[in-house]
């Protein structure tokens, strides 16, 4: 070895290390089951408890597949299908009724690695939403369909179809009349869990072993929405958003806010451009930009290294996360 060698490799083992790149985690995988005015003594313990149990069963679903191997889209997908056959979220089952008394759904994940993505908006037959949004994102030339040609869609795809009636919950429905008998002209999702809340979603990120970053998002929107109103769930960059490069990030909030601000996009942009942490920039858009606007909500994401943010501004935010160790985190309220 010659004096030149020897030189480059002194200079290799004394080069200091960027903690900023190690990974944190082999994989990881963030939930949440919607934002709000979640206050404890709204809460009766069983109600807790029921809320606590769907979400440990919820991300224990996504952890085995990612620690078995199994892609972050998948993690992400079967994930949310737990929660959107809960009556307890708002997505899928759980769905709260429009002003004409029906279920309108939303949807959608994208895949940090190809950056493909797949939405739907305005279904009302299709059981499991976001099944749907990841059909889309695989098998048509499309990103986003929507009503009667996205369940056209669903049909041809074998997905499981159901009679409007299997979202028929009675708690959403007294919510509905509760919001038009008080005359709200605002648009609210209103249960006796999330007090005069804007909002309720369900969301997944996961990074998995492979390095690759996904998300996902379900919903059914808002109590009284009218027009075929759609948030910002199945707008990719407003409601979800995924790059390996960056992070994967699921949105709950005020949805016509979380559209102006794209914030799941922003939340990444402020990490690509700027350079800053995914806590910094979840905490710039969520903490500052979206209640200059007028809105309030809540994120959940994942970076590509492993780190975990769960950043709201409201009262509580349904929420759970898991690593690599098994380590189980769930929170309800604003602690």
């Amino acid at each position: 070895m010659n004096q030149s060698e020897i030189k480059a490799l002194t200079y290799q083992k004394s080069e200091p290390v960027d903690s900023t790149k190690i990974r944190t985690s082999e994989f990881s995988i963030v939930i949440h089951g919607g934002a709000g005015t979640i206050l404890k003594e709204n809460m009766t313990p069983e109600k807790e408890a029921a809320y606590k149990a769907k979400l440990e069963e919820a991300i224990r679903v996504g952890y085995t597949i990612l620690k078995n191997g199994g892609s972050s889209l998948d993690a992400v997908q079967k994930t949310i299908n737990v929660m959107e056959d809960s009556p307890l979220f708002n997505a899928g089952k759980g769905a709260v009724f429009t002003n004409a008394g029906t279920n309108e759904h939303d949807a959608s994940i994208m895949d940090g690695k190809t950056l493909n993505a797949g939405a739907s908006a305005g279904t009302s037959t299709v059981k499991n939403p976001i099944n749907l949004a990841r059909a889309i994102m695989e098998h048509s030339p499309h990103v986003m369909l929507s009503g009667k040609g996205a369940e056209q869609f669903a049909k041809e795809q074998g997905l499981e179809l159901v009679s409007p009636e299997y979202f028929y919950t009675e708690k959403s429905f007294q919510a509905l009349q509760r919001v038009k008998k008080s005359e709200q002209v605002s648009l609210s999702f209103y249960n006796e869990d999330i007090k005069d809340t804007k909002f309720g979603t369900v969301g997944c990120a996961a990074l998995d072993k492979h390095g690759n970053l996904a998300a996902g998002t379900s919903t059914g929107g808002m109590t009284n929405k009218r027009w075929g109103r759609i948030g910002d769930s199945p707008i990719i960059g407003a409601g979800t958003y995924a790059n390996n490069a960056t992070c994967a990030v699921s949105c709950t909030g005020w949805g016509e806010y979380f559209i102006r601000g794209v914030v799941a996009y922003d939340i990444s942009a402020l990490m690509d451009y700027k350079g800053l942490s995914l806590r910094d920039a979840a905490k710039e858009v969520i903490q500052k930009k979206i209640p200059a606007l007028g809105g309030d909500g809540g994120v959940i994401a994942v970076d590509k290294l492993g780190n975990m943010v769960m950043e709201f501004n409201t009262a509580g935010m349904f929420r759970a996360t898991m690593n690599d160790k098994g380590e189980l985190y769930i929170g309800m309220y604003n602690e």
